[in-house]
């Protein structure tokens, strides 16, 4: 798989830092599960900088793709958690991911790597430069199935670009707020099932995912509509967790499990790292392990 976006250190009030980014994120948890991604990002050549590259070295992934540029510092954004204990984030913009640059070198070695899947948010491609680099690689890779995961963030979520990359996607993950904000782009129902089989209609998105928080989710694959309920955890943070429950859900449709079955494991996952500090917890790789846990034969090392 190749992940496309951002890396950035998260800051949280107490003062702690820890890597993020959303797709950065996905694809620890996607290493975890026994694939093998390939992430295209910048990182500045600061301190900041070496200490990511490190990091992402150190979680077992393949820095080919993750560039150093002296033309911005390394992405960070401020986090607030509010009394729901959903997370709010003020990102710094330009960072280096921004200055992501895919070379004609780069984009031939990608090429024959053929990846089965190219996962893309919101965030990155709201930078013309970030965009013209999706378009790039979604037309160097026809046959690769295209996996959306919104994660909208203020200022960062023009409507025609939203309206773009989900028409472009194949497999889409969004929460309730973002449910509203896609239905009224595309006229679609607001309920859950109705806007996943409408949104599959109108868009030819194979599957697609409604998160509801504690509450779990609701979800669209090849047709087949479930709604599973959340896995009650004591809450450290929400941070990630809809990353890992990203990963969780893709890795579930290309293992062609029943929807039932990604619904249940992605919730696992989700809530794993939600009853957990961090977007990567450390101890053991929690949210792999929940997967393992209920279904054994995860890993078909898909690119």
């Amino acid at each position: 798989m190749l992940v496309l976006g951002e890396v950035l250190w998260d800051c949280f009030p107490d003062r702690t830092t820890r890597l993020g980014g959303a797709p950065l994120n996905f694809a620890a948890h996607w290493t975890r599960l026994r694939h093998d991604p390939r992430l295209i990002t910048g990182v500045g050549a600061d301190d900041l900088g070496e200490s990511a590259r490190r990091a992402i070295a150190a979680l077992g992934m393949d820095t080919q793709f993750v560039q150093t540029t002296a033309r911005f510092a390394t992405g960070t954004a401020s986090v607030q958690i509010g009394p729901d204990d959903q997370p709010a984030f003020v990102i710094e913009r330009p960072a280096a991911y921004d200055a992501v640059d895919v070379t004609d070198a780069d984009l031939a070695e990608i090429v024959r790597w053929q990846p089965a899947w190219i996962y893309y948010g919101t965030l990155f491609p709201s930078a013309a430069g970030g965009r013209r680099t999706l378009r790039r690689l979604l037309q160097a890779l026809p046959d690769a199935a295209r996996f959306y995961d919104l994660n909208l963030r203020p200022g960062c979520e023009s409507r025609a670009l939203v309206r773009e990359l989900s028409h472009a996607a194949d497999v889409v993950k969004l929460n309730e707020h973002e449910l509203e904000v896609v239905g009224s782009l595309l006229h679609l129902p607001r309920d859950p099932e109705g806007f996943c089989r409408a949104g599959a209609s109108l868009c030819d998105w194979r599957a697609a995912c409604v998160t509801l928080g504690p509450r779990g989710c609701a979800m669209l694959v090849d047709g087949d509509y479930v709604e599973a309920a959340g896995v009650p955890v004591v809450v450290a943070d929400t941070v990630g967790a809809g990353d890992a429950f990203a990963a969780a859900f893709l890795h579930g449709i290309a293992s062609k499990w029943p929807a039932a079955s990604i619904a249940a494991c992605a919730n696992r996952a989700g809530a794993a790292v939600a009853s957990r500090r961090g977007a990567i917890p450390s101890e053991a790789g929690e949210a792999s392990t929940a997967v393992e846990a209920t279904w054994p034969n995860v890993g078909t090392g898909g690119r």
